[in-house]
C-alpha cells in the first residue's frame, strides 16, 4: 500500500487528512468561538489574583485549571474554589491524584509520557476517591490523566453515579496528536480535548473533523511542555479549531506542582502573568480582526 492508497483508507474510516484547512463551524452555548483558560490555578488565593487581575486588565477568564490535585486541597479550599467560580461565573477544573510521576516507580521519573498514568488499580481507585470527593464538594469538572480513568468516569456517569454535567477534560499528558486519538478519548468520556502542544494547523483541523467536544490547546506552553509561544497563530487556531480554549501556559516558570504555602507568592505571581499573557492575545486578535 503506498501513502496516496492509505490516505484513501483512512478517509473511508472517516480521519481524512487535510490539505485545505475549512473553517470549523462549532460554537459554545452562546455563539462565542473560543474562550480563556488560566491553567495552575492550584487554590483560593492564586484564583482571587487571577480574578483580580482579569478585572484590572478586563480580559475574559472562562475557566480555570488546577495541577496539583484534589488531594492537595483541603475540603474549605474546595468550597472557596467553587463559591469563586460560581460568583464570577468561571469554570473550576481540579487534577485527579495521585499520579505515576509522584509514585515510587523509576520510568515517570524519565518518560513524560507516563507521568500522569494511574500505576495500579489502587491508584485508580484513589483517583475515584478524588472525584468523588471533589463533586461532593461542588465541582463539576476534573481533569484527567489517564485512559482507563477517564473510561470508568465516562461510565460512571453514564450510569448515574456521577453528575451528567461533570466536565471530563484530558490532561496535555495524555498524548493527543491525531484524529483518531481524540475520538477515542471521547468516546471514552472525555467532554474537553488538550490537545499536544507542537501541533500544525492541519492537525489541529483534523483533530476537529473528528470530535465535536471542545478542544484545549496551550497557545503559550510551559518549557516541559514544549515552550511554543504561539500567539500569531492564534487567528487561525480559532479558525480551524472552533470551540477552543485558549491556554495561557507560561515560559521561563518553575514546574511548582505540588503547590503549598512554601510556593504561595510563586504560584499568584504566575496566576497574574497567565492573564496578562491572555490581554496581549486578546489584542492581537483585536487587531488582526480576524475572528
Amino acid at each position: 500500500m503506498n501513502l496516496r492508497e492509505a490516505r484513501e483508507l483512512l478517509a473511508e474510516q472517516g480521519y481524512p487528512v487535510l490539505f485545505a484547512l475549512p473553517s470549523a463551524p462549532g460554537r459554545f452555548e452562546g455563539g462565542a468561538s473560543y474562550r480563556i483558560e488560566i491553567p495552575s490555578c492550584e487554590g483560593p488565593e492564586v484564583f482571587k489574583a487571577v480574578l483580580d487581575e482579569a478585572v484590572e486588565r478586563d480580559v475574559p477568564v472562562h475557566r480555570v485549571s488546577q495541577g496539583s490535585g484534589v488531594m492537595m486541597l483541603t475540603d474549605a479550599e474546595i468550597s472557596e474554589m467553587v463559591e469563586l467560580g460560581t460568583d464570577y461565573g468561571v469554570e473550576v477544573c481540579l487534577f485527579l491524584g495521585p499520579r505515576a510521576a509522584w509514585d515510587i516507580g523509576a520510568q515517570a521519573k524519565v518518560s513524560a509520557a507516563v507521568a500522569s498514568v494511574a500505576r495500579g488499580n489502587e491508584m485508580v481507585a484513589a483517583s475515584l476517591c478524588d472525584a468523588f470527593r471533589a463533586v461532593e464538594l461542588g465541582i463539576r469538572s476534573l481533569l484527567v490523566g489517564d485512559l482507563g480513568v477517564l473510561q470508568l468516569l465516562g461510565d460512571l456517569k453514564k450510569s448515574g453515579y456521577l453528575p451528567d454535567d461533570l466536565v471530563l477534560k484530558t490532561s496535555v499528558l495524555m498524548p493527543l496528536t491525531n484524529g483518531p486519538t481524540a475520538a477515542l478519548y471521547q468516546a471514552a468520556g472525555a467532554t474537553s480535548l488538550n490537545v499536544s502542544t507542537d501541533l500544525p494547523l492541519s492537525a489541529l483541523a483534523e483533530i476537529r473533523a473528528s470530535v465535536s467536544v471542545p478542544i484545549d490547546l496551550y497557545v503559550e506552553a510551559p518549557d516541559d511542555q514544549g515552550g511554543a509561544v504561539r500567539f500569531y497563530d492564534v487567528p487561525q487556531v480559532i479558525r480551524v479549531a472552533a470551540p477552543v480554549y485558549l491556554k495561557m501556559g507560561l515560559r521561563n516558570s518553575p514546574n511548582i506542582y505540588p503547590v503549598g504555602a512554601h510556593l504561595a507568592a510563586t504560584a499568584q505571581a504566575l496566576g497574574r502573568e497567565r492573564v496578562r499573557r491572555a490581554e496581549l492575545v486578546l489584542r492581537l486578535l483585536a487587531e488582526q480582526d480576524e475572528v
